[in-house]
């Protein structure tokens, strides 16, 4: 594979995975299997091609190279990055030809080992062995063993491969358990996913969500720990800031913090509200001078999540998209109700301002083979928040009660950088009193709260029909662990200010 540089990047958006023509279904993508179904449609022989296969392997998963990378020097981030985004497409290539080779598979037991798993192993270890160059080119010292990570395996969707050592910069610390991250019996091992009888993994374009990733949240046992007892000189007040839900539809499939420079580096669709200059090719001075959606004018960050898509058969405009329905994204989009962003304080003390242009990451979007260890989302129903969060189910929730994601961002600061080279080790969790860990400085936490009317999925036989679920890389199959949320700080330094002081004064502001 060719040295992929800054300038070519942009073309990568033409390399769009091409579905076998006879796998194509009114131009979607993954289509191998359609688990929707209604009173015009059948499952088709694909079904009963593909069950000894399916049954045996559902997803492909690798070792996650970038969280490994926690001191890459400036100058070579940019190879780097490009690089790892190299990394993601050839993990979607190999899942795409999982997921088109059915057939193949049934017939030949090495054909997955052979044909697939040593042929990406090999693209992998030159990759990884441009990156260890290129770190050490600028004097920098590459990790050792990178190695040893260029190696993925075939799972089946109830056993995703975890990696281990994900849990970089202590995500750990405590602040897993915002928003009742424990939530006993909800594991993320028990994940079936439509396996039963030999189905393969759902979801209108057969990468899930399947029956067995939802679950009736007035059947879940309450679960959400008691909050952390505030101290003396607590910081109590709250900053709230109104951006709107992206009636705009301003949308795209980049990640400007983890893959800059590379046109669908996320693979799945996200919203925007706020900045509304955030692409691939954004960086600081293209947000400094961007319009934003904020009723603040002075707030230009940019907020940005997955869509949450409905699979009831409706085929979105991004249905022969990269990142849309060429990679197993599919499903009418929906758009929240509500979008309330809110900052807050810290139980144990004082926050300090946060800096301008800081980046932050919550949760993995690669949770489901990454293993838990980043994993920070929340979903459930309202009347239920206060009672029942989950992690890694969608919940179906009663009738007049609507769909919650809620975000609990890392609220501690290393007090230096905006950004590091895994985006994570500059920031963290608090721990189980709300205290940041040594040499780190409390900032105000960004949340957010999400709601949606989203029709109730139904679930019968083992299927579900009308299942939702969040935009993802194709072979994390859409599993509701994966959830995660961004957020680029494009304030006035006046205005962080103003946050800090009103948080710290126990005022509530807007």
């Amino acid at each position: 594979m060719a040295r992929n540089t800054r300038k070519r990047r942009s073309s990568l958006a033409g390399k769009a995975i091409a579905a076998s023509a006879a796998l194509a279904l009114g131009g979607g993508g993954l289509v191998w299997a359609n688990f929707y179904a209604s009173a015009h449609e059948s499952h088709d022989s694909w079904g009963n091609r593909t069950k000894a296969a399916a049954a045996q392997v559902a997803t492909i998963s690798c070792p996650d190279v970038g969280q490994q990378l926690t001191d890459v020097p400036g100058q070579a981030r940019t190879e780097v990055d490009g690089e790892l985004a190299n990394l993601d497409r050839q993990i979607t290539d190999a899942y795409q030809r999982l997921a088109t080779t059915r057939d193949a598979q049934t017939r030949d037991a090495s054909f997955v080992q052979n044909s697939i798993l040593q042929p990406l192993k090999d693209r992998r270890a030159a990759i990884i062995d441009r990156i260890q160059l290129e770190i050490n080119r600028v004097g920098g010292n590459a990790p050792g063993r990178l190695d040893d990570l260029a190696a993925c395996t075939a799972s089946p969707a109830d056993q995703p491969q975890t990696t281990g050592g994900q849990n970089n910069g202590g995500q750990q610390q405590g602040g897993q358990n915002n928003g009742g991250q424990q939530q006993g019996g909800q594991n993320n091992g028990g994940q079936n996913n439509g396996q039963q009888g030999g189905q393969n993994n759902g979801g209108q374009a057969g990468n899930g969500p399947s029956a067995a990733d939802f679950v009736d949240i007035t059947k879940v046992r309450p679960n959400v720990p008691a909050k952390p007892r505030r101290m003396w000189g607590a910081s109590v007040g709250t900053f709230t800031t109104r951006c709107g839900v992206n009636a705009n539809g301003n949308h795209n499939t980049d990640n400007v913090i983890v893959a800059p420079g590379v046109k669908n580096g996320a693979h799945h669709l996200h919203d925007y509200v706020g900045n509304q200059s955030n692409d691939a090719f954004a960086n600081n001075g293209t947000f400094a001078a961007a319009e934003t959606t904020c009723q603040n004018q002075q707030d230009k960050s940019s907020y940005y999540w997955p869509v949450l898509r409905v699979q009831n058969g409706t085929q979105d405009f991004d249905q022969n998209n990269d990142g849309g329905g060429k990679e197993g994204n599919v499903g009418k989009i929906l758009l929240a109700k509500q979008a309330q962003i809110k900052f807050v304080g810290s139980p144990a003390g004082k926050v300090v301002a946060m800096p301008q242009f800081l980046r932050i990451i919550t949760g993995d979007a690669k949770a489901f083979t990454n293993g838990p260890g980043n994993a920070n989302a929340h979903w459930s129903c309202t009347g239920f928040e206060n009672k029942v969060q989950l992690t890694d189910k969608y919940p179906i929730c009663p009738s007049g009660s609507s769909v919650v994601r809620s975000f609990a961002f890392q609220s501690c600061w290393d007090g230096q950088n905006i950004d590091s080279a895994n985006h994570r080790t500059h920031v963290a969790f608090a721990d189980a009193n709300g205290r940041c860990k040594n040499g780190f400085k409390a900032i105000p936490q960004l949340t957010m709260r999400l709601v949606y009317d989203v029709p109730a999925p139904v679930i019968s036989n083992g299927q579900v029909k009308n299942a939702y679920a969040v935009d993802g890389f194709p072979e994390q199959l859409h599993k509701a662990i994966t959830d995660h949320d961004d957020f680029i700080n494009v304030m006035s330094g006046n205005l962080n200010s103003t946050i800090a002081n009103c948080i710290n004064r126990g005022q509530k502001c807007q």
